[in-house]
């Protein structure tokens, strides 16, 4: 192994020390070397032009070159300037600069799980999606689940994690939503936090993505969001603003978007201003993956890393410095920060991983996380849990080809998944054995017809039932579990069609001919909904029981069967409103498109997204935000609110008044005293989860609320401020049953 002194004397320093050895270094770089620390490794060659769907095309690739080094066999602790041979898969790097012994340092999606390829059996776990995250409501599961995650990101030599994403689930269609946390900034930044506290406490990094106001996947490239100041402060910027405060992630990933006609990329404001100087932000700021326009902007405007990196970037950084267009301290200033955040890393400080972190005891991890998101939305006369051993007539594709997660860089190289039929069998259920024949025949037919890729994880087709076989099915079973599974990704965002926001016209027939037959039997009908956001529920009078499993991960088969079976008792609650019809979103109007025309989208419905929106225009829900029901009741009592200094501190009491053990969400909303300034009916303020309680047993949740948090932005005074009044703390959810 080749060792610089310089290496040794820096990597014993602690990082708050480093201030004047990172000036020494700088001080010691040629314009050239501060390039390469800034624009990522993959100028070293030129991806094909359409890489990068919108961006300007670019010279066609050297294949041969990129052939050489990707072959490159790369040994751990070795500088190199691509080690695409010791993390295949790895989304980018740092080029090193070897003469002062500064290493690369790698950095992997994704969200979900460290995405690597299956080299030599390098599989990682495939952990529950963001959306089911935000429905447990738990931040220290969030932690603790993470802290898994990120031991993988470490035994595989990766550096930085590029997750979480937290951008406002604005409309129920953006693809990505099943990344994102909720429609709510507050339950989306504490679960982030919490997430990166989790990720960080390994010792490798994470990347908060994407800032700011991607919330859609339509025209991303350099849609322009049209957004009040107002909204942006607290709505769309908060979330980032509250991970950042509480839990200081490494890097920061830059939207493609813009920002009222300004590339996020290349927004000083947004970059400098606020997230440097107002919040104290002190890691760095990298591009999303070849948002391009100008790397001289990006670099002045506080955009420190750019990648993965192009020649072309390269060259208007230099052509701008040496043209006196661009001062060379701007240049200095980004690479101060990546360099603060490179000695922290595992590759600069020659950590030996492993290359084999506990992956079975992680797939255990994953399993009980799934189990604490998945909401219970429907349970009429205590159809679940389901009777032990019962015989199960299991329907619907994606109950044979569970879906674990969406596509594009939140997809993870699993090693297996666990379907949800081979669940309910390891819990003891027997399945009816024809119709369970008749999926799996059908399920392996179209797979060896398809493949899993980046893009696309193929969806098989759903199988017609008819009338006859679903009396048959009635005759011989003691109940039906329908899963309807719809998968959505990066890349694209969904549609208001048949087999999308609306069941397709198989699904309907199938649920019809389904639920008639058992019902006529006097058997209950069970739905199981498989995806990372949600559908139309009009159907839902049609099912006894429907239970949200998400996107569960690798584990999911198992984490089902645990809360049908009982032996996980439901806790989740929905992050996001469920409408009865799409047209009242508040968003619904502007997604994903204002236009048309130019790709201008006009965020109107302004800080009324999700429930906010529902409640000012008194639109009642199909299920509102925070409902989750359970297989037994709590009973509230004793809410009481004191403001001591700066901080509103919150109690009430939780009793479990029910026959079996479970934990609940207690969700805490202000109402502002009437001004003249338009405020939501309801925040939510604060949230907790209570510890697993018995029958019997009760617990005094205690939340906190800061003052600040109940300001509203000023947009003409451009400040904070708090309406002065009598304020209302309600603690339940928003269907307004439970409240104290």
């Amino acid at each position: 192994m080749k060792i610089y002194p310089f290496f040794l004397a820096a990597a014993a320093l602690s990082v708050s020390a480093q201030t004047p050895q990172i000036d020494n270094i700088i001080s010691q770089l040629t314009l050239d070397e501060k390039i390469n620390i800034v624009v990522g490794a993959n100028r070293l060659f030129e991806l094909p032009p359409d890489a990068a769907p919108g961006m300007p095309a670019r010279p066609a690739p050297d294949w041969e070159a990129i052939g050489k080094i990707q072959s490159q066999k790369v040994k751990p602790g070795v500088v190199t300037a691509f080690t695409e041979g010791r993390v295949p898969g790895a989304a980018g790097e740092l080029i090193p600069v070897e003469r002062l012994g500064l290493t690369t340092m790698i950095l992997a999606d994704g969200p979900a799980g460290v995405r690597i390829d299956p080299v030599d059996g390098h599989y990682a776990t495939a952990f529950p999606t963001g959306s089911l995250l935000s429905a447990s409501f738990d931040t220290d599961m969030v932690e603790s689940m993470t802290k898994a995650m990120g031991n993988e990101v470490k035994e595989y030599g990766v550096d930085v994690l590029l997750a979480p994403a937290i951008n406002i689930m604005r409309s129920p269609l953006c693809g990505r939503n099943f990344e994102y946390y909720s429609e709510d900034p507050l339950l989306a930044g504490k679960i982030a936090a919490a997430y990166i506290r989790g990720i960080q406490s390994n010792g490798v990094g994470t990347s908060l993505k994407h800032f700011a106001v991607n919330n859609q996947e339509t025209m991303r490239n350099g849609v322009n969001a049209n957004v009040s100041d107002r909204a942006l402060r607290e709505i769309y910027l908060r979330p980032f603003e509250i991970a950042v405060k509480e839990a200081q992630p490494w890097t920061i990933m830059s939207s493609y978007n813009k920002i009222n006609g300004v590339l996020a990329s290349e927004n000083r404001w947004l970059l400098t201003d606020v997230l440097r100087n107002e919040w104290g932000y002190d890691g760095f700021v990298m591009t999303d993956w070849w948002a391009e326009q100008d790397g001289a902007r990006q670099i002045k405007a506080g955009n420190d890393m750019l990648m993965p990196g192009s020649v072309h970037q390269a060259d208007e950084i230099r052509d701008a410095i040496t043209s006196k267009r661009l001062d060379e301290r701007f240049l200095d200033s980004c690479v101060a920060r990546i360099l603060n955040v490179l000695f922290k890393s595992p590759t600069y400080n020659r950590y030996e991983y492993s290359d084999a972190p506990d992956l079975e005891g992680h797939a255990a991890i994953a399993r009980k996380a799934a189990t604490e998101g998945m909401v219970l939305m429907q349970n009429d006369d205590r159809t679940l849990p389901l009777k032990p051993k019962s015989k199960i007539a299991l329907f619907g594709t994606s109950s044979y080809d569970i879906l674990v997660g969406g596509t594009g860089s939140g997809n993870v190289n699993r090693k297996y998944k666990v379907s949800l039929d081979e669940g309910l069998q390891n819990a003891g259920f027997k399945l009816d054995k024809n119709i369970s024949e008749k999926y799996t025949s059908h399920v392996a037919e179209h797979k060896a017809k398809t493949e899993e890729n980046f893009w696309t994880v193929p969806v098989v087709p759903e199988l017609a039932i008819s009338e006859a076989e679903a009396a048959k099915c009635a005759r011989a079973n003691d109940a039906a579990i329908l899963t309807i599974g719809r998968m959505a990704g990066e890349g694209g965002d969904r549609h208001t069609t048949a087999g999308d926001w609306y069941l397709s016209d198989t699904e309907k027939a199938n649920l019809d001919a389904i639920s008639k037959a058992f019902r006529a039997a006097g058997k209950p009908v069970v739905v199981v909904l498989n995806m990372g956001n949600i559908i139309d529920m009009k159907w839902d009078t049609q099912a006894d029981a429907i239970l949200h499993a998400w996107l569960p991960g690798q584990e999911g088969g198992n984490a089902i069967a645990d809360v049908l079976s009982g032996k996980a008792n439901p806790s989740g609650r929905l992050p996001m409103t469920v409408a009865y019809n799409y047209t009242d979103y508040p968003s619904s109007a502007n997604f994903p498109s204002s236009d048309g025309v130019d790709g201008s989208v006009d965020y109107d419905e302004d800080i009324f997204v999700g429930y906010r929106g529902f409640e000012a225009s008194a639109t009642a829900p199909a299920y509102p935000f925070g409902f989750g029901l359970s297989y037994t009741d709590f009973t509230y009592s004793n809410l009481n609110a004191a403001r001591s200094g700066d901080s509103i501190t919150l109690s009430v009491d939780v009793a479990n008044s029910g026959k079996k053990a479970g934990k609940d969400a207690i969700l805490a909303f202000a109402s502002a005293p009437e001004s003249d300034v338009a405020m939501p009916v309801r925040e939510l303020r604060a949230f907790a989860k209570t510890a697993l309680l018995k029958p019997g047993a009760s617990q005094t949740v205690k939340m906190e609320i800061p003052v600040s948090d109940l300001r509203y932005f000023d947009e003409f005074e451009q400040t904070w401020k708090l309406p002065e009044g009598t304020w209302t703390i309600s603690v339940g959810d928003l269907s307004t049953q439970i409240y104290l």
